[in-house]
């Protein structure tokens, strides 16, 4: 797992990835300083992530508001981010592009920070065009 762990840590990494399943990732991750937050994704996508993330209750419940709150976390103490995605069916296609996409422009705006933030998506079947956070996932 040391190789998962180092690619989670480098903030150059950061971005939107897919996994066959969360198991290595959580295993990697145990005992470190990454905030790593699992999230079951529903049709209620904006209350499933105020509620797994803690957001504020100024978040606005839109994509605008979800990208806001993405590029701030001060209320999450951490020295990066993992976010783990399942159950990503649950959404329609062109809800899951719109959250990719505010995904890959908050890993973006993390890494030009020097903080590492990941979204990876449990994708067992590899129906996600995303690349693959590792090896073996």
């Amino acid at each position: 797992m040391g190789k998962l762990l180092e690619r989670l840590q480098d903030p150059s990494r950061s971005g939107v990835y897919r996994a066959a399943s969360d198991a290595a990732l959580l295993e990697a991750t145990r005992g470190t300083p990454l905030d790593v937050v699992p999230i079951e994704l529903s049709s209620d996508v904006f209350g499933v992530l105020a509620k797994s993330l803690d957001l504020p209750e100024w978040f606005g419940r839109n994509w605008d508001a979800l990208e806001d709150c993405l590029s701030d976390l001060s209320w999450r103490k951490a020295g990066g981010t993992v976010l783990i995605l399942r159950n990503c069916e649950a959404l329609d296609q062109d809800r899951l592009g719109i959250l990719i996409d505010v995904l890959a422009s908050s890993a973006e705006f993390w890494a030009g920070r020097g903080k590492p933030f990941f979204a990876a998506f449990i994708d067992p079947a590899r129906k996600l065009s995303l690349p693959e956070l590792f090896r073996g996932s």
